[in-house]
């Protein structure tokens, strides 16, 4: 199976990025590749053997799907590597270099969609990402 590998750069420190990726009152606002799309529903259990849920959906209500995994290894700060419900793995790395963070993931890739309209879409979703963690008027205290 393909490999995809993903990343961004991100002013934050760990610990926005941490909560901003983990906390799904925070995932809700970010969890989408496009602004015609939105998450209206995200749940963590972020633990070896939790299970990550987010609801992803066009605007308009014309087509809509879960996005399931349970986590294989969850090393706070550092590593997250989950099992999609279709059995494919992700990997993600936080490496922090003073106030940026930088988050890589590396995932198998599906055979529906080509490998450039997967990677183009995850990245998406991850500068998105970025764009909601640089925001100055984020709360992380929730």
């Amino acid at each position: 199976m393909e490999k995809i590998e993903i990343s961004s750069e991100i002013n934050g420190s760990i610990d926005r990025v941490w909560e901003c990726w983990s906390n799904p009152e925070h995932i809700t606002h970010w969890n989408f590749a496009s602004d015609d799309w939105h998450c209206p529903k995200a749940e963590n259990d972020l633990r070896v053997g939790g299970k990550y849920l987010s609801r992803m959906e066009a605007r308009d209500g014309s087509i809509g799907f879960d996005f399931e995994a349970i986590y294989d290894e969850v090393v706070p700060y550092e590593t997250i590597n989950y099992t999609m419900a279709d059995g494919r793995q992700a990997f993600i790395k936080f490496d922090r270099s003073g106030s940026f963070t930088t988050v890589t993931i590396r995932f198998d890739a599906e055979s529906q969609n080509s490998i450039e309209m997967q990677r183009a879409g995850w990245q998406a979703i991850l500068d998105n990402f970025r764009k909601y963690v640089e925001r100055e008027s984020i709360d992380i205290s929730k």
